[in-house]
């Protein structure tokens, strides 16, 4: 019988395991230095969370199933909207702003193809309530901050302000339907789309030529001075552009860092309500976009009250790419323990769980192998070091300890192996 994964999941081995663990870990820590805690969400919720997000044809692109009680469910496709539906039902009386921050797997069913998976992991954040130039500053920061203490290089980060751009297209009383469908190919980055789909459209030449000039808008916070010109007569962007120039000045408040202004990031959902963020590594190509982020009033989409939030998500399989990290050589265990004659079994069992007391990695032989092989297969763990029990060794309260880097060994009492193999493994 050939049983293989299912398209579009992956396996992930040791060595791979340990360094996601090891990004995982530096990102907890970071997240937590700034005042955020983890909380979790069912893999799959009501369909209609998902459907009341994002649209009806979104069902075409989840896994979605009835189960045996009749009820329409979804494996989820994102952490945003389970993460509003946990604020509804259990957070909305406490006090704001709430910190959150979540990491878990995704699900979409579309065609696996180069960097894009049926199963995804995100790894991400909300700040619910108080939003301010100075709480979406310090969302940004922290995205920011979490890749340099990953020791990530080459990344950009993008700012922009969709006020800015939905300004101009109420001004032309375009309904909010044509304006999400106008957002939606702008964060596409077709050109020739938008204009395709601009020339259906009643819109004045000065709005259309002004739209199609601020989304080529990249620089740095001096460009902001040539836009302002631009936006005479057009209040609502004018205001929208005064608040992202306070959010670009707040973020100086936080050290150095260099971000770039972007009008052109766009979201095609009319929940977005004013600054946006991304994050891209140039070197991924296609794929170079690791994390997305902004400002957004869902819970209000879902019938709750009117409370905005700033948030992101790292795309955690891409921020892996991006990382390159080695998957050589592991070490497995830090000790390996050796019962040389079946009679030394349980003083050998004893000084493994001795030494796992302390906070040592070790493991012993369990398939009473002659010394020889046993060696090899500690060597194939990687361990540092090798305790050997032998009869006589135990009967001078000895043990025997082997370096396995330079196969050397000596004698060393009994009552002390654990502080000694302590001492060089925590050195």
């Amino acid at each position: 019988m050939d049983i293989s994964r299912p398209r579009g999941t992956r396996d992930f081995l040791f060595a791979e395991m340990r360094n996601r663990k090891e990004v995982e870990n530096v990102l907890r820590r970071t997240f937590e230095t700034y005042g955020y805690h983890e909380i979790k969400t069912p893999i799959f919720e009501d369909l209609k969370l998902f459907t009341v997000k994002s649209g009806e044809e979104v069902v075409n692109q989840i896994y979605h199933f009835t189960d045996k009680g009749g009820r329409e469910l979804a494996l989820r496709p994102e952490l945003t909207a389970p993460v509003a539906r946990l604020y509804m039902n259990e957070m909305q009386r406490d006090p704001k702003p709430i910190k959150m921050y979540y990491f878990g797997s995704c699900f979409r069913y579309e065609r696996p193809q180069a960097g894009r998976f049926r199963q995804f992991w995100q790894f991400g954040c909300e700040l619910i309530g108080g939003r301010s130039p100075l709480a979406e500053a310090e969302v940004i920061t922290l995205a920011a901050d979490s890749l340099r203490r990953l020791g990530l290089e080459g990344f950009e980060v993008h700012v922009g302000h969709l006020g800015i751009l939905r300004g101009i297209l109420s001004r032309e009383k375009i309904e909010d339907e044509l304006q999400d469908r106008i957002m939606g190919i702008i964060d596409k980055g077709d050109v020739d789309e938008l204009e395709s789909c601009l020339d259906g459209v009643e819109i004045s030449s000065k709005s259309r030529d002004l739209l199609m000039s601020l989304i080529g808008t990249h620089g740095g916070p001096e460009v902001l001075d040539d836009v302002r010109g631009l936006l005479e007569g057009y209040p609502e962007s004018l205001s929208a552009l005064e608040e992202f120039a306070e959010l670009v000045d707040t973020l100086e408040y936080f050290g150095p860092g260099e971000y770039h202004v972007n009008l052109g990031i766009a979201r095609g959902l009319d929940y977005y309500t004013g600054a946006v963020f991304e994050i891209y590594v140039p070197r991924l190509g296609a794929q170079r976009q690791i994390c997305g982020g902004g400002t957004y009033n869902l819970v209000e989409t879902f019938g709750g009250e009117r409370v905005e939030s700033t948030g992101f998500a790292f795309g955690f399989d891409r921020l892996m790419n991006a990382l390159e990290m080695d998957e050589g050589d592991m070490r497995m265990v830090d000790v390996f323990v050796i019962p040389i004659h079946e009679s030394t079994l349980p003083e050998a069992v004893r000084i493994t769980q001795e030494i796992r007391g302390v906070g040592i990695a070790a493991d012993m032989d369990l398939a009473g192998r002659k010394l020889r092989k046993a060696l090899s297969y500690a060597d194939h763990l990687g361990a540092r070091f090798v305790v050997l029990t032998g009869e006589r060794d135990l009967q001078e309260g000895k043990v025997t300890l082997r370096d396995m880097e330079d196969a050397s060994q000596e004698a060393v009492d009994r009552a002390e192996i654990v502080d000694r193999l302590k001492k060089i493994c925590c050195e």
